[in-house]
């Protein structure tokens, strides 16, 4: 079934007095939610103590939680004693997900550096066929890692990028963030022929069920020459995306998956938005 929820806490939030993840949980149930997105993004801090108190709060309130791994990963580093520290962070993200009751890590796969494009994601590929055998090894084999199509030219996470790291193994499965889709490729995603194109795309080549239950960020974001610059809401009438089309485009293909809002400060009121507008379409 389809989820739509709010990356972290929004401004409406905070306003109300609330602080903790606990409280979180019970907002986006209140809010008529069902699922939300916790962010390392500055580094995986939580004990286990705290990570099993947060999981138990939102398995209380029936929130299906995720866990976004530390933004600085990049599987394309050239040097082994970073690409390993990539692998920590996403292997601890993993740890205290499972704590947390969590069964997807969202992470950013690399980015390009120096290095011309085609080494940069052969290197990335090769991180990847290891990065598979640290999940098994370290049982985290029945989760979900999900790279994540990123929003500057500079970044490796082009659909098709993500799409190939995906065919590597079952526990990988993509994350498209709609506005960084349409911040890298300058204002492409218009009509539902734009999602479509893109998401059938993917169903060939990874097949119906990986993508069925695949996870979305979607947000609208302003762009420049080199893609992504920063995150909007839905208030902007400029840069886009626009989510009823891809609602129309998932409907069509029978696709259910986590949707995950990214707005600026209004990510829970945004994702309340999509809700309904995918539950008013025939």
């Amino acid at each position: 079934m389809i989820k739509f929820g709010p990356s972290g806490n929004s401004e409406a939030f905070y306003a109300a007095g609330k602080k903790t993840s606990e409280e979180s949980a019970a907002w986006v149930k209140d809010m008529g939610l069902s699922c939300f997105e916790y962010s390392f993004g500055r580094g995986v801090n939580l004990s286990p103590k705290r990570a099993l108190e947060i999981g138990e709060a939102f398995k209380a309130n029936g929130i299906e939680i995720s866990v976004h791994a530390p933004y600085y990963i990049n599987l394309a580093n050239p040097e082994e004693e970073n690409a390993e520290k990539s692998f920590g962070y996403i292997l601890d993200s993993a740890r205290a997900a499972r704590y947390m009751g969590a069964k997807r890590v969202i992470f950013h796969p690399a980015s390009q550096g120096k290095a011309e494009r085609s080494a940069a994601v052969s290197l990335t590929i090769e991180r990847f066929l290891r990065l598979k055998e640290k999940i098994y090894s370290e049982g985290f084999s029945d989760m979900l890692f999900c790279p994540e199509t990123m929003g500057k030219i500079g970044q490796i996470g082009t659909i098709e990028e993500i799409t190939e790291f995906c065919k590597i193994d079952d526990v990988f499965i993509p994350t498209v963030d709609f506005g960084h889709v349409n911040a890298r490729e300058q204002g492409s995603l218009k009509t539902e022929e734009d999602y479509l194109l893109r998401l059938q795309y993917m169903i060939d080549n990874l097949g119906y069920e990986k993508m069925k239950n695949f996870h979305i960020h979607f947000s609208k974001i302003e762009y420049s020459s080199k893609g992504e610059v920063k995150h909007l809401t839905f208030e902007d009438k400029i840069y886009g995306p626009e989510f009823y089309p891809l609602a129309k485009a998932l409907k069509k293909l029978k696709l259910e998956p986590v949707i995950i809002c990214e707005s600026a400060g209004t990510q829970d009121i945004d994702a309340l938005n999509m809700q309904n507008v995918f539950e008013e379409i025939d």
